[in-house]
């Protein structure tokens, strides 16, 4: 990689360069991340042994949703918690990259997997009767397949171009991570195109999935006017809990990638939403708005505490 032998390493400037501001960042943001793990990793084993909920598709793809949260939470968070203890804020060029790379790697198929989400709904609220025969298993796996797929294929592209950039100095980056806007800010040459090409992977990618997903949940809403009352506030109910989290993903993402290339310092402050955040906040949003969720979690702890009184 000859373009990049000046530099070898970045330094991030982090939230804050105030000591005592960096140790209520380690305190505030250990807990976040303690808290998204725990949160998220209860979903995924709760749905695994549930038998009847790991058969129900919208469950089934809760836990895969649960899991991406704890792997994306964890690309980010534990480096920027180690890095508030620091004075010097260090991350090698390509470790940066590798962090960039599973960032959107992990984003992108969180995309699809909420799209998933949001056609299962439709599915199940607007042809009931043919819900068991359209989301089986097989596609249930399929979908998950083309979340991984179209994940890679969306970081890969940036990833490739992004290593063709030139790094000859400065190398401090103004973020606590490796981001896009941020680095096109340090490349020794003419970014324009490639930061269109930003805007065209990312934010385009942001702004049609997130207004196909706010359309499909309006059809949605719409024909629950056909249904009871009590049909109506159960479907209300799982539908509020996905819009809100649609809602908590896409429109940091949006305000970040789909806009003119640029990097500004309040940036940060919006993409610790979409990177710890949104993470923290799933499991919460989807596990008290969710009477099977919670009974499951509660049939599973009576378990567990009988168990240890057994032995």
């Amino acid at each position: 990689m000859p373009n990049h032998s000046f530099v070898t390493e970045f330094v991030l400037l982090g939230l804050s360069q105030n000591p005592n501001l960096q140790k209520m960042v380690f305190v505030v943001f250990l807990f976040v991340y303690v808290a998204t793990i725990g949160g998220n990793m209860l979903i995924v084993g709760t749905v695994v042994c549930s038998p009847a909920l790991l058969e129900c598709p919208m469950y089934f793809f809760l836990a895969f949703l649960s899991f991406l949260d704890a792997c994306f939470s964890s690309v980010i968070t534990p480096k920027m918690i180690a890095d508030s203890l620091c004075e010097r804020k260090t991350i090698s060029f390509e470790g940066c990259m590798v962090q960039l790379f599973a960032e959107h790697f992990l984003a992108g198929v969180e995309v699809i997997v909420l799209t998933a989400m949001a056609y299962d709904r439709y599915v199940a609220i607007c042809k009931p009767l043919r819900y068991s025969s359209i989301m089986n298993r097989r596609l249930c796996h399929a979908l998950m397949g083309v979340a991984w797929t179209g994940g890679f294929l969306h970081s890969i592209i940036q990833i490739l171009f992004t290593f063709q950039l030139p790094f000859c100095g400065p190398n401090v980056i103004d973020h606590f991570m490796c981001d896009l806007y941020p680095l096109l800010k340090l490349a020794c040459t003419d970014t324009h195109i490639f930061g269109l090409l930003v805007v065209a992977n990312s934010g385009s990618i942001c702004i049609i999935i997130f207004s196909l997903l706010i359309l499909s949940y309006g059809v949605i809403l719409f024909s629950l006017r056909k249904h009871s009352s009590e049909g109506q506030r159960k479907a209300l109910s799982t539908c509020g809990s996905h819009i809100a989290v649609v809602l908590l993903f896409f429109i940091p993402c949006i305000f970040i990638y789909a806009r003119p290339p640029s990097a500004f310092s309040f940036d940060k402050m919006v993409a610790i939403f979409y990177t710890m955040l949104t993470p923290l906040l799933n499991p919460l949003i989807y596990t008290f708005r969710n009477k099977d969720v919670k009974n499951a979690i509660r049939k599973m702890w009576n378990r567990l505490v009988a168990i240890s009184g057994e032995e």
